[in-house]
């Protein structure tokens, strides 16, 4: 075969070994000497250097090197390299002014080559390589070579910085996701004034510096996950993860194993291990909500965690540590449960240690209008709704409704009356018929079309006269009617104007 050839399968050899290299995920420096080793081995380099540029200074720095004792005495040769883009070849270093230092740090005649790293037009560094003087030697073959290592080597590096800067972008997201996380689990995002409510924050208080574990009940609707999450975000743990598992939604088959978590080969589907959310929630909390909703099998398991601190995976042989803090909540009557056989008492009594009654909201209705304007704010800006208050009818309204499904009721009220207002007040029709239904509160009564019309009336009248602290003139302006149309309507409905002047 001929030398050409020889030379051409030899070199394409090497540039499999240098992009295996280069690709193998390693660390950056470590590969490019590994570059710089091949280029020995297989180009007989005597010496040779990779720089790169710092993209913040643009000053460059010797990342990787091989037989440079200084490598100062080639940086202005580097830096017009760098700076021009274009490779700089010198087939003699001691016939070259610019290598007049290198010269006396060099053995014996040497043939330089500088070629920058470049993906497009970008410039991220140059690698350097010295190599014995032949006058045989084809500069523009060797150059071409030593350009398509130099291509590699700085898409190489692109990747690299790419990585680097997606990975600081996760972690400033990962820190202001928490940060975000923080304020809106704070005690301000838990509404209400009501003396039932600040029981609840004195009890918050006092355990979320604890490590105790939180039995927290209530009918459903009343923001026990809310509570969950501010107790985890004013504790100790607040750093750590705070993993959420609804035990009502998971299947009894399937609990277990989301819990605990399985090894490989457990059951069928199992092809690999998998951690459960004790794992997952380790030095932080697990808030298991609807825990009366767990079978027995998994409620003994519990027991053990609570009494043991650990656990042993589906399949598995061998105890994990858990340094979890337990959240559970319920809206069940855990009492009834134990009597009819459907939850452990021992378990109750593991669970009992601290427990948050979060009261419904007809126990607090002086709550009600704060939590209506959170939530009126709240879906007016996520619409891009410009309403500015909810009228005196539709407030008496809110009040007199019995709320079964308590604050999670009250905000789809609130949100679906945003979406059909098109004025900037919400008004009495804008509620959802269940609380305009006589069955459903005993509030209103089954109007007809007179009434209906005679009930919006009112409803515009007694908004323009809040407006107005009850002044019937400009009422009357404001309504572009006349001060006696007003003062008629007022006597009709029975409105009493001086409730408005405070």
């Amino acid at each position: 075969m001929p030398a050409e050839l020889l030379k051409g399968a030899g070199r394409l050899s090497g540039l499999l070994e240098i992009n295996n290299v280069l690709t193998t995920g390693g660390k950056l420096r470590s590969s490019f000497e590994q570059v710089l080793e091949i280029l020995r081995n297989r180009e007989k380099i005597s010496r040779g250097a990779i720089f790169v540029t710092n993209p913040l200074t643009g000053k460059f720095r010797v990342v990787a090197s091989l037989g440079v004792g200084n490598v100062r005495t080639t940086e202005n040769v580097v830096e017009r390299v760098i700076e021009s883009g274009r490779p700089i070849v010198v087939p003699h270093t001691d016939q070259e002014p610019l290598l007049v230092r290198y010269k006396r740090a060099s053995s014996g005649n040497q043939s330089f080559f500088c070629v920058p790293l470049m993906t497009g037009r970008k410039t991220f560094g140059a690698i350097e390589i010295e190599v014995s003087f032949l006058s045989e030697r084809d500069y523009e073959e060797d150059l071409r070579f030593f350009e398509v290592i130099a291509s590699m080597v700085g898409q190489a590096l692109k990747v690299d910085r790419l990585v680097d800067s997606e990975r600081q972008r996760l972690k400033d997201e990962n820190l202001h996701l928490k940060e975000e996380l923080r304020e809106r689990y704070d005690f301000s995002q838990i509404i209400g004034t009501s003396g039932p409510i600040r029981s609840v924050y004195e009890q918050i208080t006092q355990v979320a510096r604890t490590n105790t574990t939180v039995l927290i009940r209530g009918e459903s609707g009343t923001g026990k996950e809310l509570i969950a999450h501010a107790i985890h975000y004013n504790s100790a743990r607040a750093r750590r993860p705070f993993i959420k598992v609804s035990c009502g939604a998971l299947p009894d088959t399937l609990i277990e194993s989301e819990l605990f978590g399985y090894e490989k080969g457990a059951f069928t589907g199992a092809d690999t291990r998998k951690k459960g959310r004790f794992e997952l929630a380790e030095g932080g909390t697990l808030f298991l909500d609807e825990i009366g909703e767990t079978n027995l099998a998994t409620q003994v398991k519990l027991l053990r965690v609570l009494q043991e601190r650990e656990f042993e995976r589906v399949g598995g042989i061998d105890s994990i540590k858990a340094n979890v803090r337990l959240v559970v909540a319920t809206n069940k009557d855990l009492e009834q449960a134990i009597l009819e056989g459907s939850f452990r008492a021992d378990l109750h009594y593991r669970l009992n240690v601290f427990t948050i009654f979060i009261p419904p909201l007809r126990e607090r209705r002086t709550d009600i209008m704060l939590l209506a304007d959170h939530f009126l704010e709240k879906y007016s800006s996520e619409h891009g709704k410009k309403i500015k208050r909810i009228s005196t009818p539709a407030i008496d309204m809110c009040m007199s409704y019995h709320w079964p499904g308590n604050v999670r009721e009250l905000e789809n009220t609130i949100e679906r009356a945003v979406l059909v207002c098109e004025g900037n007040v919400i008004h009495g029709h804008h509620l959802p018929p269940t609380l305009q239904t006589a069955e459903a509160t005993g509030t209103t009564p089954s109007l007809s079309l007179s009434d209906a019309v005679k009930s919006y009336e009112k409803d515009l009248i007694i908004d323009a006269l809040k407006i107005t602290r009850g002044n019937r003139a400009r009422a009357a302006t404001l309504l572009r009617s006349t001060e006696r149309i007003v003062r008629y309507k007022v006597k009709q409905y029975d409105i009493d104007c001086s409730r408005f002047r405070t």
